[in-house]
């Protein structure tokens, strides 16, 4: 096997991991939202990866003896920002309004804003079969928002959360393409990662000074903090294995393989939450996955851009 072969396969396989953890988060995180406010919940997870990151980074940087600036820090910045930060944000308090099925297929829309930016702004290319896959998600993605439900004690307002989760995925979608412009200038996917939740999470927390909320971060019950605890680690997972995967395959590839996640959060939310199953989401989310197969099968090309 080549080694180009090799590192397309090793990339596929990490992918895959970052969206079977992510398949799981969606609805946890769920639960655990119903009595704990959004931006706390969100900036308390992105400060403690963040940290583990930057002691990562730390290590690696000992070890290697590189410096650790390979990229201008504006863009550090505008990753921690835009994906650490304000998609966080919007992301978790969509979810905390709308189901984690619908969540997460609305999530899992990325592929199609990251194809398009990357096209334009990384050259990477687009062949037809990759066109008609995205095409065939958007399909689905309209299906899938135009199964209205009626608002319920876990999905207070869908709509409105529908909304906010699609702001949070396209902000996600610009994140990923200064991501992987950064590691085609060789910066290391842990540095990326480090610029995503610390600077991320500097915004968040002041969000919530903001908002009001920082007693609620000193009220955390025992359970909440363990609560927390356990989304952060499945957080640092997918972060993990997902920019590692952006080192080895195309960002729009890494993206289309994340929509193996909605088939785990759909069963959960269904069986495990009582969540309903609309005709048209059914549709939509066949539609999306089909969609998703027919991207994730072309090969990555690497190219630079921006």
């Amino acid at each position: 096997m080549s080694k180009q072969k090799s590192r397309e396969r090793f990339g596929t396989l990490l992918a895959v991991a970052a969206a079977a953890i992510s398949g799981v988060a969606i609805p946890v995180n769920k639960i655990f939202l119903v009595d704990l406010e959004p931006a706390v919940f969100t900036a308390v997870r992105a400060l403690i990866i963040g940290l583990i990151f930057l002691a990562f980074v730390g290590l690696q940087s000992k070890k290697s003896k590189k410096p650790l600036k390979k990229v201008p820090w504006k863009y550090l910045i505008a990753i921690g920002i835009i994906g650490g930060g304000l998609a966080f944000l919007l992301y978790f308090t969509g979810l905390s309004l709308t189901t984690s099925s619908r969540a997460a297929f609305l999530h899992k829309t990325l592929p199609i804003y990251t194809s398009v930016l990357a096209f334009i702004f990384l050259r990477e290319r687009v062949s037809p079969g990759q066109s008609i896959g995205l095409l065939v998600m958007l399909s689905g993605t309209f299906l899938l928002v135009s199964g209205q439900i009626s608002p319920a004690e876990f999905w207070t307002d869908p709509q409105l959360g529908d909304l906010l989760v699609l702001l949070a995925t396209f902000l996600w979608g610009i994140e990923n393409v200064l991501a992987k412009y950064a590691m085609i200038k060789d910066e290391s996917n842990l540095v990326v990662s480090f610029a995503r939740m610390l600077i991320g999470s500097v915004l968040l927390f002041s969000a919530v000074i903001a908002l009001g909320k920082l007693d609620s971060l000193m009220l955390l019950s025992a359970q909440q903090a363990f609560n927390v605890l356990i989304s952060t680690g499945l957080l640092f997972g997918y972060v993990l294995f997902y920019y590692w995967s952006l080192r080895h395959i195309n960002v729009s590839k890494a993206s289309a393989l994340l929509l193996i996640a909605p088939v785990i959060t759909l069963l959960i939310g269904v069986y495990a939450l009582g969540e309903p199953l609309p005709v048209l989401q059914r549709i939509g989310s066949v539609l999306i996955l089909l969609g998703a197969f027919a991207v994730a099968k072309e090969r990555s090309a690497f190219s630079s851009g921006i």
